[in-house]
């Protein structure tokens, strides 16, 4: 599995042509305890770049943008009836979404573990 960042604080692990998405530590520690999670539909077509869930803490709520184009094929349930998991699980048990890639070439997009650590360290 390969695990690549967005410069929006979301990581993308890859394996073939299906994507997990979530938030990560350094986004889940910004945003405070979270008490709300909105999810995509499944079966949903979006673009790389869309609104695709929106979380929403004591202090804030962010859109969390699609990494990549494709087909949402999973949400986790577990998030929207316990946003807290994001918190204290967001690169593990906290995923947000799975999608299936339209587009695998704007991978290549995406940040190594290296280049996120210098916008999040």
């Amino acid at each position: 599995m390969d695990i690549r960042y967005t410069a929006e604080h979301e990581w993308v692990a890859v394996e073939g042509n299906l994507a997990t998405v979530g938030i990560t530590d350094y986004a889940q520690a910004a945003l405070g305890d979270l008490v709300f999670v909105q999810l995509p539909e499944v079966g949903a077509s979006l673009a790389k770049g869309a609104a695709a869930a929106v979380v929403e803490s004591v202090k804030a709520a962010s859109d969390i943008l699609s990494p990549l184009t494709g087909t949402i094929i999973e949400i986790n349930p577990t998030t929207v009836t316990e946003p807290s998991l994001v918190n204290t699980h967001p690169m593990g048990a906290g995923w947000l979404f799975k999608i299936q890639l339209s587009d695998a070439s704007e991978l290549s997009h995406l940040l190594d573990e290296s280049a996120y650590r210098q916008i999040a360290p």
